[in-house]
């Protein structure tokens, strides 16, 4: 990617929280689906940017995680929008593998809210979790 004339600029715009963090949706460009949700801090972001690939923060592992770098299922980001209040970010991405789900599945949102008060997934594993990840 080219370099912009004001690198950090754009970055100091977003409206980050206590923790240095900003939430991200992740959604599939072609078909519109929701796939993921995940957090950045500002070098996540800045990293993203500048790779054309997704990269998170885990806060559970409290470090820098580029989406499938144990399962290959990176995410190629289209488009990087920020909403309205500046504090959520959203990537227009193509999903390689066509899996986000650490489960296997498309993703992330696989299970629905039925009428008797249950959760019941509703969407297919892709492909085995234990296949993808050794």
């Amino acid at each position: 990617m080219v370099a912009s004339p004001h690198p950090v600029r754009w970055l100091n715009d977003v409206k980050w929280d206590a923790q240095g963090l900003v939430p991200v949706i992740a959604q599939e460009a072609k078909s519109g689906d929701v796939l993921m949700f995940a957090w950045m801090n500002r070098e996540a972001l800045q990293r993203t940017a500048e790779s054309g690939e997704a990269i998170y923060w885990s806060r559970s592992r409290r470090k820098l995680w580029h989406k499938g770098e144990e399962s290959g299922h990176v995410q190629k980001v289209l488009e990087i929008r920020i909403d309205c209040d500046n504090d959520v970010v959203l990537l227009k991405v193509e999903q390689i593998g066509g899996i986000a789900c650490h489960t296997g599945r498309h993703s992330c949102f696989f299970r629905k809210h039925l009428a008797d008060g249950s959760w019941q997934a509703i969407d297919p594993v892709v492909k085995d979790p234990k296949e993808i990840y050794k």
